[in-house]
């Protein structure tokens, strides 16, 4: 992912960088240079409350968001915004169109601009069938990103009758599992749900709501996904910090230090 060809001056490959750490889901498109990478866009579940998502922000809906909100940012950055729309219509299945030989995971090619093509970077992460890594592939897809993938890891595919459930992956994106597990736990174990959708139930998200409220989430991203404006600093200027002190005075307070040690054996041996 990080070759270049010599014949191909200043033609990087770019790359969908996924990273989830224990409260986040961040989304990078990058691209190498000889002296380190470079960041094109970026993407964090933690913007997602302007969109009125403000709770599971780490889960595999919200990895979709994320990468569907990267994706509308980086094509809205370079001007490709309404040429390439994505998908609208999310069902889970797999979009892509064939022009000659090149296969292109978008609907339809424009003849004048060829749409922008990602490849995921998964770091170290497990690559296994279901992961939160493909949510956010599938998000930067159906965002309008040209990322080569198949159906064989996203959630719905059985690799012994090698078969894909698109509406089982459509029911993940939107958040069905977890609407499944409230509604498990609220019948079950009233004590549990109280503590682990404690957020939920503050900001009255229902289990049967969570479809509605991720098709609003998908909308306002659409219809904004430029980054917020920066919060201005101001700096607390009244601290200050205290002044070193200079060689005579830590020696003189070693000193100090000495002599009333050296006071206190006298008194000691006096006794």
């Amino acid at each position: 992912m990080c070759c270049q060809a010599k014949n191909k001056y200043q033609s990087p490959k770019y790359r969908l960088v996924v990273r989830f750490t224990n409260r986040q889901v961040i989304c990078q498109i990058a691209y190498s240079l000889i002296d380190g990478d470079r960041i094109l866009t970026s993407a964090s579940s933690t913007e997602l409350p302007r969109y009125g998502l403000n709770v599971g922000l780490k889960n595999y809906a919200a990895a979709y968001c994320t990468g569907l909100l990267c994706a509308r940012r980086l094509l809205q950055k370079v001007g490709l915004d309404d040429v390439y729309e994505g998908n609208d219509e999310i069902d889970g299945n797999v979009v892509s169109t064939q022009v000659g030989k090149t296969t292109y995971y978008v609907d339809e090619v424009d003849e004048d601009k060829r749409p922008f093509r990602a490849l995921l970077d998964v770091g170290c992460k497990t690559t296994s069938t279901g992961c939160r890594i493909f949510g956010a592939l599938k998000g930067a897809a159906d965002g309008g990103l040209d990322i080569p993938h198949s159906e064989k890891r996203f959630p719905g595919y059985d690799r012994d009758s090698k078969e894909y459930d698109a509406d089982m992956h459509r029911e993940r994106i939107f958040g069905g599992h977890v609407g499944e597990y409230m509604e498990y736990l609220e019948e079950e174990d009233q004590t549990k749900y109280q503590e682990q959708f404690a957020s939920y139930i503050k900001n009255d998200i229902e289990p049967d709501g969570l479809e509605e409220l991720y098709e609003g989430v998908h909308e306002k991203i659409r219809e904004d996904p430029s980054p917020s404006e920066k919060k201005s600093f101001s700096p607390d200027k009244s601290f200050k910090r205290k002044a070193k002190k200079t060689i005579e005075q830590r020696k003189a307070d070693v000193q100090a230090k000495k002599d009333a040690k050296i006071a206190e054996l006298e008194a000691e041996d006096d006794e």
